[in-house]
């Protein structure tokens, strides 16, 4: 009997070859094929008069065959049959391309649906290649499915059906009986074949619904498990050495501070392995809470390891936490590409015997002859940047498995951090330190440029330093927008020739990118025009202006993350949006950027504005794609995650027998993704 478990190839009417295109599809097995899910419908119940239509719409009509249809060959030798209809409202020319059986199937003065695109014009309108159903048939709702070249919707239709047809109970429930009783959930079978082929709207949107929780749930308690199997005991146990920081500083720590730096410790001193995710705004400080974790954790014997995904981000870190602990006499040293050998050999040499107490660096730390003695803490910063691997090898390098806090200066809405983060605990920096100045916004057209330009040289001329962003780096023939460099050397040429103009682009190698910024650091260059490559980057206190042109190519988060390069010292910034946008989104956009500077706000309304894709740029290494959930349901993934964890909390090892499909469910997805491999 065919099951979910089935593989597609033995199901009639598929065979090896369409196996293998159906395996271009992510389609397996049976299962795979019953959560193929429709991208929409065609409602052929929804009749349109012939004088209500449209031209290139698609729609439905039904009317009457003034005659049968006659066939002629084109020039190409094809067989075009043609016949009029009628409703009573109008009248459709319908042409049959080369299919002798459909035509043949029209019978004068018998009433049929015909459903297709509205062509010809007003006067005379037409529809070629109609879908024909007779006008009393049952079958009204099609569903319509992603297809290849090679696969096409009408195809994967018949072989849903035949699913159903040979077994009506094909999948087991994921969802224990108990939640769905809670939830009124409807049986997994019923659901999967109202969607595939609605009966009702009450019926489908129960169904989905039903569909939308289970995959979140399955989500859900494979990232929890995840977080339980990672909260493994740990002989790593760090004190709290807070206060003793604290008194180090010439500022207080914020409320937020001061939570996140305890909830770390806490769970540092717990027996049990830290695996936390700071996520904090630009400027929220959070480089200061994992000073705080540092400093307890060398206090308690062990060694620390801080990862940053850039040399110039690892020389600021290196530079920030030196100052933090310039009172103490604790080893800090940096591993860079650009370290010489001989520090390398040293530095190395070091780590091992345990005089190093912090080492930080890029990649350069998880190569296999870097060697700690006691490693207890592990910090990585712009976490999404790095793959799984390079995050492992890391935590590997210790005997004991230690703890871990990973940062994240890129706001994400509770949602997407449940989804991507669901592994983790979550710490959120939701305050900014006093005395950080507001960064004035504001969006406006090309004709206000030269007026932008001339407030840059203002604050140039004042001895302050700026920012122009684009989005290219290069001529593109299908988006006509200068590129970065040829854009730089006509502003270093023109506007700004009295000014050093800089440009730094992601195209630039490693070596001479860094050579830029650290003239931007010092000063030697005034303005710098570059590409998204500062949207993660050093701290420059002097910069104050940025102007971003072409606005409307970036996304929310994006603006918010490049705007975070300016107005982090003690002088007022300002951002300049330039965008000659005439969409509602892109409009929306630049006025919500302009109103706040709230990173979760914007990051919010970015995920409302783009929908879930891919929030980073690129997608989230690992993890499972949704099939039929979305990220912006708030409500349903909120419902998921509280039902898992208690499903969890009575059973950490989905062994009781209620829960044995929902542990199968969790395993095929996560297996799948390789996320539990």
């Amino acid at each position: 009997m065919i099951n979910e478990d089935s593989n597609i190839q033995y199901l009639k009417g598929v065979g090896e070859k369409r196996a293998e295109a159906l395996a271009k599809l992510g389609i397996f097995t049976v299962g795979d094929l019953l959560r193929y899910y429709p991208r929409t419908y065609r409602n052929l119940s929804k009749i349109k008069n012939i004088s209500d239509t449209v031209l290139d719409e698609e729609c439905c009509v039904k009317a009457i065959v003034d005659k049968k249809p006659v066939g002629a060959k084109n020039r190409k030798g094809l067989t075009l049959f043609k016949t009029r209809v009628t409703d009573g409202t109008g009248v459709l020319n319908i042409t049959i391309f080369n299919n002798k059986f459909a035509a043949q199937s029209l019978n004068e003065g018998e009433e049929y649906i015909f459903y297709g695109k509205i062509g010809g014009n007003f006067t005379k309108k037409e529809m070629s290649s109609p879908e024909i159903l007779k006008a009393n048939g049952n079958k009204i709702i099609h569903p319509v499915y992603p297809q290849s070249q090679s696969i096409n919707s009408k195809y994967i239709e018949k072989l849903v059906k035949s699913v159903f047809e040979i077994n009506p109970k094909p999948c087991s429930d994921s969802v224990p009986l108990d939640i769905r009783e809670k939830l009124c959930l409807p049986e997994i079978n019923g659901s999967l074949k109202e969607l595939h082929f609605p009966t009702n709207e009450d019926y489908f949107a129960e169904a989905k619904r039903r569909l939308v929780f289970e995959e979140l749930f399955i989500l859900q308690t494979g990232l929890l498990s995840l977080k339980g199997i990672k909260k493994a005991e740990s002989k790593v146990i760090i004190d709290d050495f807070s206060e003793d920081f604290y008194a180090t500083l010439p500022f207080k720590p914020t409320k937020a501070q001061s939570r996140a730096v305890n909830d770390c410790l806490k769970q540092m001193n717990s027996g049990f392995v830290m695996n936390r995710l700071l996520q904090g705004d630009v400027g929220s400080g959070k480089t200061m809470v994992a000073a705080a974790l540092i400093h307890s954790a060398i206090k308690s014997g062990f060694q620390c390891a801080f990862m940053a995904p850039t040399e110039i981000l690892a020389n600021q870190h290196f530079a920030t936490v030196k100052k933090f602990f310039e009172s103490t006499d604790f080893n800090i040293q940096l591993l860079t590409g650009s370290t010489t050998a001989k520090n390398k050999r040293e530095i190395k040499a070091k780590l091992q015997t345990g005089e190093i107490d912090i080492l930080i660096g890029t990649h350069a730390l998880i190569q296999d002859d870097v060697i700690f003695k006691n490693l207890g803490l592990v910090i990585t910063d712009e976490q999404h940047r790095f793959g799984v691997n390079q995050r492992n090898a890391l935590t590997g390098k210790g005997d004991d498995i230690p703890h871990t806090l990973v940062m994240s200066a890129t706001p994400i809405p509770r949602t997407l951090a449940l989804m991507i983060y669901g592994d983790l605990d979550i710490s959120i920096l939701d305050e900014l330190p006093p005395g950080r100045q507001p960064i004035e916004t504001y969006a406006v057209d090309s004709t206000k440029r030269e007026r932008a330009y001339n407030y840059v040289k203002k604050h140039l001329d004042e001895g302050r330093q700026g920012y122009i962003v684009c989005p290219l780096v290069e001529e593109s023939d299908v988006i006509q927008l200068a590129s970065a460099e040829e854009f730089a050397k006509k502003l270093s040429e023109t506007t700004f020739k009295d000014y050093n103009v800089g440009i730094v682009h992601g195209k630039m190698k490693p070596k001479d990118k860094d050579k830029v910024m650290q003239d931007f650091v010092s000063g030697k260059i005034q303005l710098l025009v570059s590409t998204t490559v500062i949207e993660v980057g050093v701290d420059v206190p002097n910069a104050v202006i940025m102007i971003i042109e072409n606005a409307e190519r970036f996304g929310l988060s994006q603006l918010h993350q490049l705007r975070g390069r300016i107005g982090r010292g003690k002088y007022k910034s300002t951002c300049i949006l330039i965008s000659d946008a005439e969409n509602d989104t892109a409009i929306s956009r630049l006025k919500i950027m302009a109103k706040t500077s709230d990173g979760f706000k914007i990051a919010d309304e970015d995920l409302k504005l783009r929908g879930p894709g891919d929030f980073f740029g690129n997608r989230q290494h690992g993890l499972p794609e949704m099939k039929i959930a979305m990220l912006t349901d708030t409500f349903t993934l909120n419902e998921a995650n509280t039902f898992a964890k208690e499903v969890l909390k009575n059973d950490p090892d989905l062994i009781k027998p209620e829960n044995a499909n929902l542990k199968k469910a969790v395993g095929n997805l996560f297996n799948k993704n390789k996320i539990l491999n």
